[in-house]
């Protein structure tokens, strides 16, 4: 069976930001519900601390190295939730998300979060998403 993906849109200012309103997933044979990454190395171990485009950066190759473990790619991704310490300082660097994304033709349904600290103390922002094959 194919997948299918369908926009939902009931308005055109998200897709303009790079995510759709809703993504309509026909098809699926596998879901993958990807827990929140953020900038660790392989051993667990916090990087980048005060570097929130770094951390961007290295929690957005953590998402795809579970995804690519799962045998998927930035392509499957219908659902992104971003949580952030700092909205302002993220905005930034927000483009390296959405370059990432654009590169993979994909808009996710996207949640972005600010909340006062994410589990592992110095971590600036995590990604959390479902992926669908």
């Amino acid at each position: 069976m194919t997948l299918e993906r369908t926009a939902v849109n009931p308005a055109t200012w998200s897709a303009e930001l790079g995510f759709d309103q809703g993504v309509l997933v026909s098809g699926a044979t596998r879901t993958l519900y990807v827990s929140g990454q953020t900038a660790m190395d392989s051993d667990g171990r916090p990087q980048h601390a005060g570097d929130v485009a770094a951390q961007l950066s290295l929690s957005i190759d953590n998402l795809e190295a579970v995804l690519e473990r799962a045998g998927m790619t930035l392509a499957n991704l219908v659902r992104l939730n971003v949580a952030t310490t700092d909205v302002d300082a993220l905005f930034p660097h927000y483009g390296l998300l959405a370059a990432r994304l654009g590169a993979a033709g994909v808009a996710p349904a996207t949640t972005m979060l600010g909340v006062t600290r994410l589990a592992v103390p110095g971590q600036l922002v995590e990604l959390e998403g479902t992926a669908v094959a």
